[in-house]
């Protein structure tokens, strides 16, 4: 809207502002507003629709000799502005909020007389005509470069920058629901999920990107340094009801310059076409190449049920790390089914939930991976291309079904779908490194460092990598500097003691596997490994404790035959040690394909001919 029409009055919904007397009011009784917000309404209604930076409002509010604390005093400034509207920042009628950059007028604003009816007038269809031949005449010389026209625009556009890596903060939840914090998180990381696709575009993975969830202090230029990316983008996400609106914002990071600023609105039911709708405007903004098949998903979105996806959205922000967080999980899965029987995603993250029951020994292999398989199965049928479901797929094939070319398969799938997927890389990486293959496992842990710069994740790789070679002395390095920073992490500290172990100072093992051991709830890894280093410092009584009370326990819920094979081993119980190591190989348990070609706890049993006949069996991929 230009100055000019606002040189006298403009109204929107119940409002006229007059800028001659400076009032603002409301079916014409007189709203009191102070200057200031007065001056931001004023500097909104001239670029309705369009975004008026913070920065902007910074200067024509506050000369640079005023000194005053510039976020507060403007954040007040538009609370008194909202209020004499009855507007609100949750749920926006007039004025937006783009966190961190600024403001937008999104109703209609008119100059003149309320519900005047636009009329077709030979002035305005002389404009139509004027415009359209302007756009003639500019396409006759460009086509002609006249005056070095074509030459100037196209040496314009070559210097826009070009974009090879890009990070998406969490979106911010702006809604007056603090419950939604899980909503706004589910599509932050549906968007990742959807980038991380394009095989020629680098995204950060939602690990490193959560670092910032809620930072407002840190420059996007300093936060895009940081996580070394051309392009940041930062957005809010705003659900009322079954309405869904999100506000994005990606800047150039090198340069500041601002490279989208849009809103996508609609259902909830069209929430998988939103977040779509905004993967592929970047796609666009950043100018990558899209496959044909790329370009087709983004077009594609099948509606979802509501209450399916919220029970989703509630299954994948759970606390995994018991037994009850894993179960809890479970049944907002199936209530997601229930709701949606098409719904792959959940179907997926079942199979997850069951496999990863398995992996922590709380349930048996046959009891968690034959529903697992069903799942999986299911969910392969309803989208084929669900680069999560080959992961999950492969997971059941390498740990259950022993199945090598399936599961090499199913990780080269998946990774060919979603290239930029730090979990596929990830797990491959581990699959590698366990199998002997140790280039290859540190190419990919290569891969993991790029999309994840700021967790450590690939720490437990690294450690993967250094037991299989046994570099017990590289483990202990890298299981120390993790344990610096993460105290609490049982893993790390569970990989330390096996570092001091295999370099032979088991008394700081034998801390090391306590401490993890306390911080695991109920891991049986650590109290394993526990036991086998009280056996090799005389501590033997202790060992066979932690023997005895498995042998009761195992008579009401499952413990791995595997672990309890260890500790026989441990105590020098050949016989007993084979008797479980045959149970565990006769229930396909996952501890098989994960330890037995590099543990310690069972070299006594490596030159027996028992255990070379096992390795036969399980076929290991060479």
């Amino acid at each position: 809207m230009a100055d000019a029409d606002l040189s006298r009055r403009v109204r929107f919904a119940l409002f006229e502002v007059n800028l001659r007397s400076g009032e603002l009011r409301k079916n014409g009784v007189k709203i009191k507003l102070q200057e200031q917000p007065f001056r931001i309404l004023v500097s909104l209604l001239r670029q309705p629709g369009e975004v008026v930076t913070r920065d902007e409002l910074r200067r024509e509010l506050w000369p640079s000799d005023t000194f005053v604390d510039f976020d507060h005093s403007l954040n007040a400034a538009v609370k008194r502005l909202r209020d004499a509207l009855d507007d609100s920042a949750e749920n926006p009628r007039f004025i937006e909020t783009l966190p961190r950059h600024g403001y937008r007028f999104v109703a209609s604003a008119v100059p003149g007389a309320l519900h005047q009816k636009p009329t077709s007038s030979p002035l305005r269809n002389w404009g139509l005509f004027l415009v359209g031949g302007t756009i003639l005449v500019v396409a006759v010389l460009f086509a002609v470069d006249a005056g070095g026209l074509r030459s100037k625009l196209l040496s314009r556009a070559a210097t826009q920058p070009q974009i090879r890596s890009l990070a998406v903060l969490p979106l911010t939840n702006i809604s007056a629901d603090t419950e939604q914090e899980y909503f706004a998180d589910g599509m932050t990381d549906a968007l990742i999920g959807e980038l991380s696709r394009i095989s020629s575009l680098r995204v950060v993975s939602r690990t490193s990107v959560m670092q910032y969830k809620g930072e407002k202090k840190k420059p996007l230029s300093q936060i895009a340094r940081e996580l070394n990316v051309d392009a940041i983008m930062e957005g809010s996400v705003l659900r009322a009801g079954n309405r869904v609106r999100i506000a994005t914002h990606m800047i150039h990071a090198p340069t500041d310059q601002s490279l989208m600023t849009e809103t996508h609105e609609g259902d909830l039911t069209d929430v998988l076409k939103i977040q779509r709708e905004v993967a592929q405007s970047i796609t666009k903004k950043v100018r990558v190449k899209l496959t044909r098949e790329q370009r087709s998903r983004l077009h594609e979105a099948p509606k979802l049920d509501p209450v399916a996806y919220q029970a989703y959205l509630a299954a994948t922000h759970i606390d995994l790390s018991g037994y009850q967080g894993i179960k809890k999980s479970q049944s907002y899965f199936e209530k997601a089914i229930e709701k949606d029987p098409d719904f792959a995603p959940a179907y997926t993250g079942l199979a997850a939930s069951h496999v990863l029951l398995a992996a922590q020994r709380w349930q048996s292999p046959r009891e968690a991976f034959l529903p697992a398989k069903q799942a999986i199965r299911k969910a392969l049928e309803l989208d084929e291309k669900n680069c999560e479901a080959h992961a999950v797929l492969a997971r059941i094939s390498w740990q259950y079904d022993w199945d090598w070319q399936i599961t090499e398969k199913a990780y080269l799938h998946g990774l060919a779908l979603c290239p930029n997927d730090l979990g596929l890389h990830y797990e491959y990486a581990i699959y590698t490194a366990v199998n002997g293959r140790i280039a290859e496992a540190r190419a990919e842990l290569a891969k993991t460092r790029e999309l994840d710069p700021i967790q450590s994740e690939p720490f437990v790789g690294e450690a993967v990598v250094s037991y299989h070679i046994r570099n017990y002395k590289s483990l202990v390095e890298i299981a120390r500097a993790f344990v610096a920073e993460n105290p609490n992490d049982w893993l790390a500290h569970n990989w330390l003691g096996v570092g001091f172990e295999g370099s032979g100072q088991t008394l700081q093992a034998v801390r090391e596997y306590q401490k993890a051991i306390e911080l695991s709830q109920g891991d049986s890894d650590p109290t394993a490994q526990l036991a086998h280093a009280y056996a090799a410092i005389g501590r033997k009584v202790e060992a066979q404790k932690i023997l005895h009370e498995w042998l009761r326990q195992s008579e009401t819920s499952y413990v791995s035959p595997y672990m309890i094979a260890t500790v026989h081993a441990s105590l020098g119980q050949k016989d007993k040690a084979f008797e479980y190591i045959e149970r565990a190989y006769k229930e396909r348990s996952p501890d098989l394909t994960y330890f037995l070609r590099a543990d310690l706890r069972v070299d006594s049993l490596r030159s027996d001919p028992r255990f070379q006949d096992l390795m036969r069996r399980m076929n290991f991929p060479k």
